[in-house]
């Protein structure tokens, strides 16, 4: 709910929605070896008494309201499922990432080109998965609804790259890595879904689906009316129940003191 809150106003930025379920036992294993256990008469593990747990978070994948720029590097999509595709530099390595944040910007490199970067600095790549490079003084730049960008320069005429743009089929399996961006989950076997069952790289015939506008951006999907009053709910069912156990704790000083 807070971050909810703190990222209301993130270009294309999509809520996460948690519920919760009630919990009369929670069981911890804290004996990894069962031939430590032999001989004992009582259940394994710790059981402990809690009221509620986290049963699931949701990423909602909602359309956010257009915002218009009237920016040539600006680009919304208009379908909920859909999402552009960056390079990230990681602990790790290079990884490539998910996002929704169409405001983009031309970085200079060491070989004379532009790069088509997002606000935070990760490469755009194009539909093979590549950097998108530009070479020459740049006249115009377009895009078209079915994510192409097209360069206009002085010296080379006009050339096209694709947007590398994907559908995302189940975004209950997409990691939210911080910074706007989304990743896929690591553990695809534990989980029993691959890659394709996530997520569609829309190409060739396919990148007909896709629905970009230029010169727009995308708002949060978050409705921050609903959040603040759910946060007002929260903190008075907080107190509630915080007056409910010194109330208990009372009454039970109260028993423990009759003679």
């Amino acid at each position: 709910m807070g971050n909810n809150i703190a990222n209301a106003d993130t270009t294309a930025y999509k809520k996460t929605q948690t519920s919760f379920n009630d919990l009369l036992t929670q069981s911890f294993n804290n004996q990894p070896s069962e031939t430590k256990e032999k001989g004992r008469l009582t259940t394994p593990g710790i059981r402990q008494g809690t009221g509620a747990m986290i049963s699931q978070s949701q990423l909602v994948l909602s359309q956010g309201a257009l915002k218009t720029t009237d920016r040539n590097l600006d680009a919304a999509f208009t379908r909920d499922d859909q999402f552009f595709t960056v390079s990230v530099q990681e602990d790790n390595g290079i990884n490539t990432r998910l996002t929704r944040d169409g405001a983009f910007y031309l970085s200079p490199n060491a070989n004379d080109q532009m790069m088509l970067v997002t606000s935070a600095g990760h490469k755009v790549l194009d539909e093979n998965g590549e950097p998108i490079l530009v070479e020459g003084n740049i006249k115009d730049i377009k895009i078209s609804e079915n994510g192409l960008l097209m360069v206009d320069t002085e010296e080379y005429g006009e050339k096209s790259f694709g947007l590398g743009i994907v559908s995302v089929k189940k975004p209950q399996f997409l990691d939210r890595l911080g910074g706007n961006l989304l990743g896929l989950p690591k553990n695809f076997n534990a989980l029993g879904v691959t890659e394709d069952d996530i997520m569609t790289a829309l190409t060739g015939d396919s990148r007909n689906r896709a629905a970009v506008r230029q010169g727009s951006l995308e708002s949060s999907n978050v409705d921050l009316s609903k959040e603040m009053t759910d946060l007002i709910n929260v903190q008075r069912s907080y107190q509630f129940q915080s007056r409910a156990v010194t109330m208990a704790d009372q009454m039970s000083g109260l028993v423990n003191g009759i003679r």
